[in-house]
């Protein structure tokens, strides 16, 4: 669906995880693997794996905020230290390299200590072969999602599938030059875009629950 004014078309993250299982149908019980990107796309994915029997595990991804304007970024790292830098950002606000790799020291560390709280000693699964779906609660500028499929395409996958429930038009476009695939089950062409305009209830997802909803899983599928 395309939108050219942000409708409600999701009740939270949970509904949108089922939405978006429905539209990756095609990949029921096929050897996948789904990537979610803490916090938000951890409810999704969950709903996701569930509902086409795939495999389920994080990529971790940060964006490199703004100096004092936390709210925007720069760029993004994904655990393995792939950078996306948005040199056009970095141009506009006059940022010197010794402030972006002092901006970016910062978030590694922060993904060290989420990493250590959401993994513990576990290992990461293979996606070697396998086609890995990467899940984000939507997609605004797009950079942390091109910094998880930059990582994941390292780790020698079959096929890279991006999958969100929203998507502004040029992220949307910048991520097909990026992956095998994007899926999205909305695109919004509209200049003032925000993610939560598309859902109902859009509350922050905490570490807490992200260690929950992965406990959670884990027990599902001991066998």
């Amino acid at each position: 669906m395309d939108f050219t004014i942000p409708k409600v078309i999701f009740e939270n993250r949970h509904d949108a995880g089922r939405q978006l299982g429905a539209e990756l149908a095609e990949y029921d019980e096929r050897s996948a693997v789904v990537l979610a990107i803490p916090n938000g796309g951890v409810p999704i994915a969950l709903e996701l794996a569930s509902a086409i029997k795939a495999d389920l595990d994080l990529v971790i991804c940060r964006k490199i905020a703004i100096p004092l304007n936390p709210g925007a970024g720069f760029g993004a790292i994904s655990d393995d230290g792939t950078l996306i830098l948005n040199e056009e950002e970095i141009r506009r606000i006059g940022l010197n390299r010794e402030q972006i790799e002092y901006e970016a020291t910062r978030v590694k560390a922060d993904i060290k200590q989420r990493s250590i709280l959401y993994r513990g000693s576990s290992l990461l699964v293979s996606v070697v072969g396998k086609t890995a779906i990467i899940v984000d609660d939507g997609l605004a500028s797009g950079f942390t999602m091109m910094a998880a499929v930059e990582s994941v395409r390292h780790r020698r996958p079959k096929e890279i599938v991006v999958a969100v429930p929203v998507a502004s038009a040029r992220a949307f476009k910048q991520l097909e030059n990026l992956a095998d695939k994007v899926v999205a089950c909305a695109t919004a062409y509209t200049s003032n875009y925000h993610i939560s305009d598309f859902y109902r209830y859009w509350p922050d997802v905490t570490d807490e629950e992200v260690t929950r909803y992965l406990k959670q899983w884990q027990s599902r599928h001991l066998h």
